[in-house]
């Protein structure tokens, strides 16, 4: 059986895992061109021409999905940070530093773009990544608080 203080340790490292993880791609991403993002990066490339396509059917013009990348990486980032954070600080400061680190992360993001071939530093993508990090981290917050709250019902004795 597993000690408590081990299991602890592996959901610490698991943690942060994703976090980088995470990170890489939000890093691999930023490094491809328009034209890659478009055609060349399998799944990526097939869910931004479906986005697109629908888009265009729903509004009758073409639709820039770049927000909807930016969102779903930094809100899955903003989430995680929240995770790993919780282990090495109150929740309540993990909350507000989570979405600062994603947020510090994406301005890095928006340079390294200044120097992809078709790609450029946007303030509106990076204010996009802030909000979406802080969405996903109050709601990584909030699914860890109703965790602990049923995990700690769970343990109280029925009469």
């Amino acid at each position: 059986m597993i000690s408590p203080e081990k299991h602890r340790i592996a959901a610490i490292a698991a943690s942060w895992a994703l976090v980088l993880v995470i990170a890489a791609l939000i890093f691999t991403m930023s490094a491809k061109d328009g034209a890659t993002l478009d055609h060349g990066s399998g799944f990526v490339s097939a869910v931004k021409t479906w986005l697109a396509s629908t888009g265009q059917a729903l509004f009758g013009h073409p639709v820039d999905v770049s927000p909807v990348g930016h969102f779903s990486e930094y809100f899955v980032f903003g989430a995680s940070l929240l995770n790993a954070l919780r282990w090495h600080f109150p929740a309540k400061n993990a909350l507000f530093a989570a979405p600062l680190i994603a947020s510090l992360y994406g301005v890095t993001d928006e340079i390294h773009q200044i120097f992809v071939p078709t790609r450029s530093c946007d303030p509106a993508d990076w204010a996009v990544d802030t909000v979406a990090a802080i969405v996903g981290a109050i709601l990584a917050y909030v699914v860890i608080k109703r965790l602990k709250k049923t995990k700690g019902a769970d343990k109280t004795p029925t009469p």
